[in-house]
């Protein structure tokens, strides 16, 4: 009602009453109809999807860090560091160590978890998507992702719903954001450190593979698929959908490779 309203206000303004009539249509398709497609969650809900993303997210973690039968230091200490880079709450930090137990625990039931976490914050397709994130962050830690742990990465992705083309995007996107990510800290920037006008060519097809799109794609392409990244990794978004505060650090770090990579693209264009 407010969209046909503001829209009725603003059209009979400028267009009279034929003006008003397209107005309050246009009001009605774009903010009513947005509005209740999208509706605002309570505070009792939002920390029900909250209980549910962290306790979902440290599950799925130990699960994937016995993915090749056992759990090895090397994991337990790539699990803490992974904890610790996020930045969580002591008492969040505790619970976190006891899920991932739970997780690794040989009567782990995956279908039951993934259809719990669809059930609270399936409504959330970017929640879904930082799920995945954050256990391919752990599952690249090492810097090698494994046979098993992609398997297990690619059965949570298909019970999630997330098709085999698009779970496999996703991957590819994510290891070019690291790999960007490294090339740029190892470098500084090593274009522009050389006094050079335009990126090398490997730290280029990296940026590019990185926002998920050719070489051959038109500015507008281009910026319609960092636009669409940079929605998905939207810290403020990612809180109001559920995303629990002190998780949201892995989000605003694509963020900030998605915007590097970007840039880059755009100062070599």
């Amino acid at each position: 009602m407010i969209g046909k309203l503001l829209g009725f206000v603003v059209g009979i303004m400028v267009g009279g009453p034929l003006g008003a009539i397209v107005g309050a249509l246009l009001g009605h398709f774009l903010i009513d109809r947005k509005r209740r497609s999208t509706p605002k969650m309570s505070n009792e809900q939002l920390h029900a999807v909250q209980e549910k993303f962290f306790t979902t997210v440290f599950l799925l973690l130990g699960h994937l860090a016995k993915a090749d039968g056992r759990v090895s230091e090397t994991e337990i200490q790539l699990t803490e560091s992974l904890i610790t880079k996020m930045g969580l709450t002591p008492d969040h930090r505790r619970e976190a160590i006891r899920l991932f137990k739970v997780g690794a625990g040989d009567d782990f039931n995956l279908d039951a978890v993934a259809s719990d976490f669809k059930q609270h914050c399936g409504a959330s397709p970017n929640l879904i998507n930082m799920l995945l994130v954050n256990l391919v962050n752990l599952a690249m830690a090492d810097g090698v992702l494994d046979e098993q742990e992609a398997h297990v990465l690619r059965q949570v992705a298909e019970r999630l719903g997330f098709s085999r083309f698009a779970f496999e995007q996703l991957l590819r996107m994510l290891n070019a954001q690291n790999a960007f990510r490294q090339e740029q800290g190892s470098s500084q920037g090593s274009y522009q450190r050389a006094g050079q006008q335009v990126p090398r060519a490997d730290e280029l097809a990296l940026a590019y593979q990185a926002l998920g799109v050719e070489k051959t794609a038109t500015d507008a392409e281009l910026k319609k698929a960092y636009r669409k990244l940079m929605s998905e990794y939207h810290p403020d978004k990612l809180i109001g959908q559920g995303m629990p505060e002190d998780m949201i650090k892995a989000a605003t770090e694509r963020a900030q490779e998605i915007q590097a990579a970007y840039d880059l693209i755009k100062k070599s264009r």
